[in-house]
């Protein structure tokens, strides 16, 4: 088993297969990632073994921390910072030094460590985790505010937090005893270097991406990714460590800028980022020892818990002192700070390094992971209680986005919101909008397949969307971007005609559903609305036949059946609606055609 090959991919399979299991049993994946990590570690089965990778870990750490940081800053909308740039300016600054002094302090009086280890673990808990936080707010879906301050939080404090402890480490293990003076130098240094090569990267790549045929279709993931690695090692080699703030800037660069991949590339590199948490998590846990972690005692959990409980909101209440955020939100800041795999990584180099000047690492190296699973399982177990206790969580599944603002749409959604559901309307067309205001609709004005339109109607808060634009292309491109943002909602995507444009098949494809179970000229519905040729009907169903649908061909500009009310809920009626005994539908009827549409709902059971 002591093969260096063999670990990594081991690692990389457990770490998948762990996150896959934590989403199905809904619990935060690190928690399994560091459990797999002590299982398949030496202390138990022995199957990943860390030291088979010798000083190749640290370049493995290295690549991977890149893509981690890239793909953060890319998540990062500057539009959102500068809303809650107070806040954030105070949680990397003085919070970051209340968070540092105290981390020192704890080390020194619990656990009596000399100044120079506790130093040191001061600087290593100043990070948040991001790889953490992220999946952690998509799951509890907190207050706007509060999530961009943490996510913010976190990843700006992992390039800073990373090249401030490893200067720390220098300082430390200097035989010529690097100054204090001297190090604060290399910190600022390293951050300015580290910016100045993010942005210049990050200007480059958003460049190019823009040059449609300068990339050869296919291959723009994988050229980003390439620039990334070399950015970071370049970086690097200009000035030590400073490829982690780079990389972070480069992303956050390229992240805000318009690429025609812009969404392909985030997908590929959340997708890369999944499989690197995983595969870094399992290495890291597997490489510090249970019998270590035992050996700080009642110090540990100690320290830990004074860190948790009474550092973090002092940071917090401290460096958010002069911000809008009222008690609720700073309380939720405060409760949720994991440490993730920076703070894992960078303590790892650390133990390695001190091992080798002769210092004692592997305990500084476990109570950075007691801090990392405490806090882990703490904000995982505990974050969702917290902030639907302090009524910070938004609402799930909670409406409608309706694409379109035309009378067919406007009224769909009064009956949406008269069964008590929020709806939002997304249209460019102004006299269509202030239709919709004055029906009491609220609507964003502006161009659907603009992704800061988009979220605005916050999809990932959503039930559903309906996109009845009158260019069914729209409506089919609206609806893949929107399945982008919210892989769990419910999409009914309307259409012209069955066989020409977009078809069902396509539609099946992507996940989408037809509304109305059939095709509708929304122009032309919207029309006949407008001049009163159509009226609204409710029916009920009394037929014998239950799995009776609602797609004949013959209703197609003679009925167009709106809305389902059934057991006291109200759903858009879509190409798989099966009707029951005492459902109750909405059918707008053709006047110019009632006599053959009463006929047929007679005929097909409905009164």
């Amino acid at each position: 088993m002591h093969n260096p090959a063999l670990t990594l991919g081991l690692a990389m399979a457990i770490g998948m297969g762990a996150q896959v299991l934590a989403q199905h049993i809904r619990i935060p994946g690190i928690v399994l990632l560091l459990a797999f990590g002590v299982l398949f570690g030496p202390d138990m089965l022995n199957w990943i073994q860390p030291e088979s990778l010798g000083e190749s870990l640290h370049i493995i750490v290295g690549f991977a921390v890149a893509i981690i940081l890239f793909e953060g800053g890319m998540n990062l909308k500057l539009k959102r910072i500068r809303r809650e740039r107070r806040s954030i300016q105070g949680l990397i600054t003085l919070g970051a030094l209340i968070t540092f002094l105290g981390g020192t302090l704890c080390a020194k009086i619990f656990l009596g460590w000399d100044w120079r280890m506790a130093i040191l673990f001061g600087t290593l808990v100043i990070v948040t985790g991001p790889t953490v936080i992220s999946p952690l707010l998509k799951r509890v879906r907190v207050h706007h505010s509060v999530s961009v301050i943490l996510e913010a939080e976190g990843i700006l404090l992992d390039a800073i937090g990373a090249i401030i402890a490893v200067v720390a480490l220098e300082v430390a293990i200097s035989p010529s005893g690097l100054s204090f003076v001297l190090g604060i130098w290399h910190i600022v240094t390293r951050l300015f270097i580290g910016t100045l090569f993010g942005l210049g990267g990050g200007f480059i790549m958003s460049l190019l991406l823009k040059q449609r045929k300068l990339v050869p279709e296919g291959l723009e993931n994988v050229f980003i990714l390439s620039w990334v690695f070399a950015l970071f090692q370049i970086s690097n080699s200009t000035s030590p460590e400073s490829g982690i703030a780079a990389v972070t800037i480069a992303g956050l660069v390229l992240g805000n800028s318009k690429t025609y991949i812009h969404r392909e590339l985030l997908e590929f590199k959340e997708q890369l980022t999944v499989l690197m948490i995983g595969m870094l998590f399992v290495i890291l846990a597997a490489d510090v020892r249970l019998v270590e972690i035992q050996a700080l005692g009642w110090g540990g959990l100690l320290t830990v818990f004074v860190l948790m409980f009474f550092i973090r909101p002092l940071s917090v209440f401290s460096s958010t002192a002069t911000s809008s955020l009222n008690a609720k939100q700073k309380i939720l800041i405060s409760w949720i700070a994991p440490r993730g795999i920076v703070a894992a990584a960078v303590a790892s180099l650390f133990a390695f390094e001190l091992d080798i000047h002769g210092f004692e690492g592997s305990q500084l190296r476990a109570l950075v992971f007691l801090v990392i699973i405490i806090t882990v399982l703490f904000a995982g177990f505990t974050g969702g209680w917290a902030a639907s206790a302090l009524s910070l969580k938004r609402k799930k599944e909670s409406g409608w986005i309706l694409l379109g603002a035309h009378g067919v749409a406007r009224l769909l959604a009064r009956i949406l919101i008269k069964s008590g559901q929020d709806v939002v309307c997304i249209d460019e067309d102004p006299r269509a909008c202030q239709l919709a205001e004055n029906e009491g609709i609220k609507v964003f004005y502006g161009n659907a397949l603009d992704e800061r339109v988009l979220q605005r109607a916050e999809p990932d808060t959503r039930k559903g969307l309906i996109a009845l634009s009158e260019n069914e292309e729209v409506n089919f491109i609206f609806s893949q971007r929107t399945k982008y943002f919210e892989k769990k909602l419910i999409i009914l995507t309307g259409i012209k005609n069955k066989s020409d444009g977009i078809t069902q098949d396509m539609l099946t494809e992507i996940g989408a559903r037809v509304p109305f179970g059939q095709e509708a000229d929304m122009e032309q519905w919207s029309r006949w609305l407008q001049k009163k040729t159509v009226r609204i009907h409710p029916y009920a169903f009394n037929g014998a036949d239950e799995k009776h649908r609602l797609t004949d061909p013959e209703m197609v500009n003679m009925l167009l059946p709106l809305m389902l009310r059934r057991d006291k809920k109200v759903e858009p009626i879509d190409n798989l609606y099966e009707a029951r005994k005492k459902d109750r539908v909405y059918f707008l009827i053709n006047q110019q055609k009632k006599e053959e549409a009463l006929a047929w709902l007679n005929e097909n059971g409905w009164k």
